[in-house]
């Protein structure tokens, strides 16, 4: 027995009470008492835990907004950590750093938390803080797998805390404005929208190698199963491995699929069917296939998402989100919305008092602040991210066998969502969030 395995039995013996924390919070454990309002003229106490990329990014809009007060960070990375401290003090704050997210949770004078660790971490460091009577920001995707969503979105409702996705779209007002026009009526009947993208990369065999020394690699890892540190997974490209998370399908599928959702009105429920089609790379160190073709079938419209190569569904974009109406097109991304009338068809853009209009969010971040103050639901809660969530879920069950079989494959969907690959329920037995 490797020293590696030793101290791997270690780290499970340490974390397997936070796992069988988190079953009970399924299987009926004592709930904390109804949250505290936060008073308005209260700053929030804010806690990081996974500071790098993205981490970083909302670390760095929250040393400067005067609203909270940014207390502590945790991450596995020492380096990472005192990075963060040195932010601060730049800016004549002090924080205190943790190398385990635990300690930070257990703090009672923290109000709120952002987690932005890898994917296979979301729902262990958003359950613990959920319990320990804290609000969440989650990255995207919401979960690395469909029960561990469906875990935080019950504990979430369980404890009564303010959840907000980093979904942001939603809080850009044209993405907003395109789904309003969309759901309007104003491009007519809609029937298909399709989401597309461009193929997932490949990369050569790299050979694994000793980890940094700044890097607590088995914590790195946490509930996924043992491996050797490899420079291609951490710190950067962990998103192609399925053990951490889903590849370009979770990454920016979830982006795109939301507003498909949002538009159609289908954030209350769930497509009946997804069939698939896939490619892999005949040599991959990455474990995504090359292409996806990936049907969403809702019984009155479909959803498409197509990640290929040399794909134009939108002249000059090479990604985003098109419905397809009666009466015209309209597709948007992060550059702006475009609308293609048919035949003679003019699009009116302006909207009246009576017509529907959609969740205005002052922005992403603030969003969640403001409705950490009133307790309402923000603008991409838990429970309508778990579901553009599970579109990208279902859509790599589908096309990864698919790929490898080189055939079409379907999955037929009930509700609520709920359908669990093996590996899924393996992992979920072992995180102690599901049962079955």
């Amino acid at each position: 027995m490797s020293a590696n395995e030793l101290t791997r039995r270690q780290f499970l013996r340490r974390t397997g009470a936070t796992a069988a924390g988190m079953g009970a919070v399924l299987a009926g454990g004592a709930a904390h008492a109804a949250p505290k309002p936060v008073s308005a003229s209260d700053r929030i106490v804010l806690g990081f835990i996974g500071c790098r990329n993205m981490g970083g990014s909302h670390y760095q809009r929250f040393l400067g907004n005067g609203q909270v007060q940014v207390a502590a960070v945790a991450d596995v990375d020492a380096n990472v950590r005192n990075e963060r401290v040195k932010n601060a003090a730049d800016k004549g704050v002090t924080v205190d750093a943790y190398g385990d997210f635990r300690e930070l949770a257990a703090r009672k004078d923290i109000d709120a938390v952002v987690v932005a660790t890898p994917d296979h971490w979301h729902a262990l460091a958003a359950i613990a803080a959920m319990k320990a009577g804290k609000d969440v920001y989650c990255e995207k995707p919401l979960a690395l797998t469909i029960a561990e969503g469906r875990a935080m979105a019950r504990t979430a409702r369980r404890y009564g805390r303010v959840i907000q996705i980093g979904t942001q779209q939603r809080s850009d007002w044209w993405f907003r404005h395109a789904c309003e026009l969309v759901r309007n009526g104003r491009i007519g009947e809609v029937k298909k929208a399709v989401c597309f993208f461009g193929p997932n990369p490949h990369c050569d065999w790299v050979p694994d190698e000793d980890p940094p020394s700044h890097l607590d690699w088995n914590m790195w890892l946490g509930p996924a199963p043992w491996r050797g540190y490899n420079p291609k997974i951490h710190p950067y490209e962990w998103r192609y491995f399925r053990d951490y998370s889903g590849g370009l399908l979770t990454d920016w599928g979830v982006h795109l699929l939301d507003i498909a959702q949002w538009g159609l009105g289908k954030d209350s429920t769930s497509p009946i069917r997804v069939e698939a089609s896939g490619e892999m790379y005949e040599d991959n160190m990455y474990e995504f296939p090359r292409t996806m073709h990936i049907e969403y079938d809702y019984g009155d419209c479909a959803l498409v998402w197509s990640q290929a190569e040399d794909i134009e569904f939108e002249p000059g974009q090479g990604y985003g989100t098109k419905f397809y109406g009666t009466e015209a097109d309209l597709c948007v991304n992060r550059g702006g919305y475009w609308i293609h009338p048919k035949g003679s068809s003019t699009v009116s853009e302006e909207l009246g008092p009576d017509d529907l209009h959609l969740y205005a969010s002052p922005g992403h971040h603030q969003d969640w602040l403001d409705c950490i103050h009133t307790r309402k639901k923000s603008i991409c809660d838990v429970e309508v991210t778990h579901r553009a969530t599970t579109l990208s879920h279902l859509g790599n069950i589908a096309s990864g066998w698919a790929a490898r079989c080189n055939t079409t494959r379907s999955t037929r969907c009930s509700q609520p969502i709920e359908p669990r690959s093996a590996s899924s329920r393996s992992r979920c037995a072992r995180l102690g969030i599901c049962r079955g």
